[in-house]
């Protein structure tokens, strides 16, 4: 996963300037504070939060339900004491300041395990005092001043030997208030309203009077950093980046070696909690599309990996010779419960797994496949040496606290037009994407109805009802109001393109013209596999099914990601396997319409799609979309329906210019899930008269010279879910201000579309100390989110692990945070009694 710079020029944030190591300028950005997710990264386009994000407390009228962490749990007396973890991360830590903007996932991971976190989540992403810390924390006062009462843990120590304490958590609000600008900060968020931190009765109580009433305190102190790092600005930019020299977790920070990529955690011996069983854990730098080897080898013990590398277990233990047979994840997940360290979950195969593996293995056979793909890149011996390694390992499956998005950048160019946006969201089957990507792994394939909370979580609820569900002649009838008609594209001049770039190759007429369109252009010659960017080779199946892994866990920062599952080469979910005489349409594409043809910046003969009976409509909404939702004056207009409209018979324009937009997408590594998803999007774009124009750009320069640059028109990337959406997701949706420059400041809302309402509401809610007002302030917010059609939630993302089989405690997480000290190796029985090292 590559690291993606922050927004610069016209998409800057009103956040402080994001500094490297070596700026010492202390300059800011103009504009207030806000806060900003530590890190943004991309893996797969997706854009992901790691080391801060959260989750709310209270109950759930939703009826929702998330699924389980898979972690193999163990009880902590089978499990072996010693040993050391060697854990896969994306990159080693640029800081271990989790409060520092370039802060990234293995910041998170660092101070997890040895900083004290007041609140850790459980497995609802629901927020839950930690003893190990604290034996208290209430809210004692509301008027006229909001007052905290933190009660610590009386044996709770730094490894100096100091108590933590008062002086603590004052650093710390110094450092993270805004009013000190020495300090490198990226987020503020719920400090600025700290008006004072004092000693209680004791010192083991702190009080904290909060000058503006602050919904989300739980969130604060977590990570809580000694006053040796938070005391100077010097301690606070650069002693934290490399080192903490004092800490106050079930391990201790030994080494961060940034050339090998490693770092490396010890057991604390101060640690008064229940004691690690692990004598240390290494986390070490691993690209993903190496992964597989890294885990053969043994150099790593558990990895997130993507679908491709979930196959290839599957086929190991399946096929001991490493040939052709059952895969897929689900496969994988059958034969984990063999191992002593496999969970229920893992025991337990589900039919859409089997399924999933029965396809895969037919795509192994072939040679075409991810397994043969191995084969080719190492060579037979070494593959046949690697699925050897990987017969040790299983898969745990969940999905993470993140979801996937299709953006739209309503700056400029069509897009502007919010009746545009709503055809869009109105032309999508929002359950069928979500299919594309958890129903072969066997995970529930509901789509996402929140932007501000996830399945499971108290604060979910569905708010989709204020766009409205899949609805084609309601696409067709808002594109005509907006003055989209084919008539507008018959006299179009073949070098122009709406949107904000111009390009000769969208919406030609070579590309849109009945000839293109014909039989004869979707024929098996005009789009066999041997033609380069043809049909074939653009084709969900083409493409291969699987989810991202996080993000971008993005903007989550990307997440905290993208990290996901992939596979490059497999076959598209459920789609048919048509014989090549069924030529290129429909071949491959799970929407039984043509497949999308044209490789990057070409259109290709993308003709109108004959609808599947039943497809359009409400008939064809998902049950969550028939359910109320949303609030009165947030839904998109219903008036503007064409009486008695037929499917568009061709591509729209408006006088002379063609309705195509630009699809920008990454192309690296792990990327091919999204860009399967992105393929079906724009078959289903294709029924209401909208062509699109595929972009494939580096995984580095896709989130900053396109997504936060606002140089595109769709994307795809994942937000991470927060149990403090008031907070956390504010910035993602607050409307756009200009600056005297003339420029866009977007915070992180690069869809560029926001309204004065949302941040009003946001800002009540933010405020609001009784739970459940806050959490109906935030259901209004989400309603008119929605019905500004400019983010549309797709799909929970999964999040597949390959662990050791007698690692216990430790895997697919879900929402739940890690508990280091009971992550260990199942003892050994009695014939294997070597200790492991």
């Amino acid at each position: 996963m590559s690291e993606v710079d922050a927004p610069r020029g016209r998409a800057c944030s009103r956040t402080p300037r994001l500094r490297t190591p070596g700026d010492r300028s202390g300059r800011t950005l103009p504009g207030r504070t806000r806060t900003l997710r530590s890190v943004a990264l991309l893996t797969s386009g997706v854009l992901v939060l790691p080391v801060l994000a959260g989750c709310t407390s209270g109950e759930d009228g939703s009826g929702a339900v998330a699924v389980p962490s898979d972690i193999g749990h163990t009880g902590r007396d089978r499990i072996e004491k010693g040993g050391t973890l060697r854990w896969a991360v994306d990159s080693a830590p640029t800081t271990l300041n989790a409060f520092q903007a370039d802060a990234n996932s293995a910041t998170g991971r660092v101070t997890g395990a040895v900083l004290p976190s007041l609140f850790t989540l459980d497995q609802r992403g629901r927020p839950q005092l930690n003893p190990d810390y604290l034996e208290s924390a209430e809210l004692v006062d509301r008027e006229p001043k909001q007052v905290v009462l933190y009660k610590l843990n009386q044996e709770a120590v730094w490894t100096d030997g100091r108590e933590i304490g008062a002086p603590d958590f004052v650093a710390q609000w110094r450092a993270l208030s805004g009013k000190d600008t020495a300090y490198w900060t990226a987020r503020n968020a719920g400090y600025e309203r700290i008006e004072k931190i004092e000693r209680g009765k004791s010192d083991l109580e702190v009080r904290v009077t909060f000058a503006r009433p602050y919904a989300d305190w739980r969130s604060l102190f977590s990570p809580l950093y000694p006053k040796e790092t938070m005391g100077t600005p010097a301690s606070f930019n650069d002693g934290a980046r490399s080192e903490l020299p004092v800490t106050a977790g079930p391990f201790a920070l030994q080494k961060l070696d940034g050339e090998e990529g490693t770092v490396t955690l010890v057991r604390n011996p101060r640690w008064w909690g229940d004691p690690a069983k692990l004598d240390s854990i290494v986390l070490r730098a691993v690209p993903r599309d190496r992964r597989a080897a890294a885990l053969a080898t043994g150099d790593v013990d558990i990895a997130e990996i993507d679908r491709g590398v979930a196959d290839r277990i599957a086929v190991a233990h399946k096929d001991p010779e490493g040939g052709s047979g059952g895969s897929g994840p689900g496969a994988a997940s059958a034969t984990a419960g063999e191992s002593g360290g496999g969970s229920e979950q893992e025991r337990s195969a589900g039919a859409a797994g089997a399924a999933g593996a029965a396809g895969a293995a037919g795509e192994t056979a072939d040679g075409g496949g991810p397994l043969a793909r191995g084969r080719g890149d190492a060579g037979p011996t070494r593959f046949s040496s690697e699925q050897t390694g990987l017969r040790g390992f299983v898969v745990r499956k969940s999905l993470e606290p993140a979801y996937t998005q299709l953006a739209l950048n309503g700056e400029s160019g069509p897009l502007a037009d919010e009746r545009v946006r709503r055809a869009v969201a109105r032309a999508l089957d929002r359950r069928a994407l979500a299919e594309t990507v958890l129903k072969p792994l066997g995970l529930p394939a509901k789509p996402v109805g929140s932007h501000l909370a996830l399945a499971g979580q108290p604060a979910y609820a569905d708010s989709s009802g204020a766009l409205g569900g899949q609805d084609t002649e309601e696409a067709q009838a808002l594109l005509a109001d907006a003055g989209w008609t084919p008539e507008g594209a018959r006299a179009a001049d073949s070098g122009t393109k709406a949107g904000p770039e111009q390009s000769p190759a969208s919406g030609s007429p070579a590309a849109q013209s009945p000839a293109a369109q014909s039989p004869a252009a979707q024929s098996p010659a005009a789009g066999s596999p041997a033609q380069e960017g043809g049909p074939a080779a653009q084709s969900p199946a083409a493409q291969g099914p699987s989810a991202p892994s996080a993000g971008v866990r993005g903007p989550s920062a990307p997440s905290p990601g993208v990290q996901g599952p992939s596979a490059a080469g497999a076959p598209a979910p459920g789609a048919p396997q048509s014989p090549p005489a069924a030529g290129a349409a429909g071949a491959g594409s799970a929407d039984g319409a043509a497949a999308p043809g044209g490789g990057d910046d070409k259109p290709g003969a993308r003709g109108p799609v004959a609808l599947p009976g039943g497809s359009d409509g409400d008939k064809a909404m998902p049950e969550a979309y028939g359910r109320e939702g949303g609030v009165a004056g947030a839904y998109a207009p219903v008036g503007t329906r064409a009486p008695g409209r037929n499917p568009v018979a061709g591509p729209l324009g408006k006088d002379g210019q063609p309705l195509s937009l630009r699809f920008v997408l990454p192309s690296g590594p792990g990327s091919e899930p999204l860009r399967t998803v992105a393929d079906r999007i724009r078959t289903m774009l294709d029924r209401i008269g909208i062509s699109t124009e595929v972009k494939k750009v580096a995984d580095e320069s896709f989130f900053k010279d396109h997504i936060a640059s606002g140089h595109y028109d769709l994307a795809l990337w994942s937000w991470p879910a927060t149990a403090y959406p008031a907070t956390d997701a504010r910035p993602i949706y607050a409307k756009p201000q200009p600056a005297t420059d003339g420029s866009l400041l977007v915070e992180q809302n690069y869809t560029r579309v926001g309204t004065d309402r949302i941040d009003q509401l946001f800002d009540e809610a933010v405020s609001e100390l009784d739970e459940r007002k806050a959490r109906d302030l935030m259901k209004q917010v989400d309603s008119r989110i929605w019905a500004a059609a400019a983010s549309i939630p797709l799909y929970q993302r999964p999040e597949l692990v390959a662990a050791k089989h007698d690692l216990a405690n430790a895997g697919a997480f879900g929402f739940s945070a890690p508990r280091y000290q009971d992550i260990g190796f199942v003892k050994a029985g009695p014939a294997h009694g070597a200790e492991r090292n």
